[in-house]
């Protein structure tokens, strides 16, 4: 008897010994090299938002934030902290974009929350200091610039890192 007229159906149907042939996966697949690639780049461009944003808030409104006054436009070494941990940051939400991708139900949707209350509490963090309020806008307004520049530029990645069947 032809196997293609089995009783049993065709071959790729029968079960082996060791219990039925599992079906090939189906369904959206994560490239982590394009994740990744994405999430590097967003954590350069944050960093230069970092840099964009000290420069607009000291340089050109005159507002002393991350240096005192005397340190010009560029700040002093914090400019380069603010840059680095703009960069830290958009690696952390890399990694948990990567996590929430592989694990949870509509992973956007949860990435979004994240990075959006994340960026409110930065917002939020200069007004518990006793700097002056030119200063806690400014400083706020910087972090915000962070946050939304890592939430949007990983959620675009993201769309590109998933591939559906």
């Amino acid at each position: 008897m032809d196997p293609q007229q089995s009783p049993y159906g065709p071959p790729s149907t029968w079960e082996s010994a060791r219990g039925p042939v599992p079906e090939p996966a189906r369904g959206p697949r994560l490239d982590p090299a394009r994740l990744w690639s994405g999430g590097v780049m967003t954590a350069v461009v944050a960093s230069l938002m970092a840099v964009v944003g000290v420069l607009l808030v000291r340089g050109v409104l005159g507002i002393p934030v991350f240096a005192p006054e005397g340190d010009g436009a560029m700040g002093d070494a914090s400019t380069g902290l603010l840059a680095g941990g703009a960069a830290v940051a958009a690696l952390a939400a890399t990694a948990l974009l990567h996590l929430l991708i592989l694990g949870t139900p509509q992973p956007g949707r949860f990435f979004s929350w994240i990075v959006g209350l994340a960026t409110v509490v930065m917002v939020l963090l200069p007004f518990t200091t006793g700097l002056p309020l030119d200063a806690k806008i400014g400083t706020a307004a910087v972090y915000l610039a962070i946050g939304v520049t890592i939430g949007s530029l990983l959620s675009a990645v993201a769309r590109g890192a998933v591939r559906g069947d």
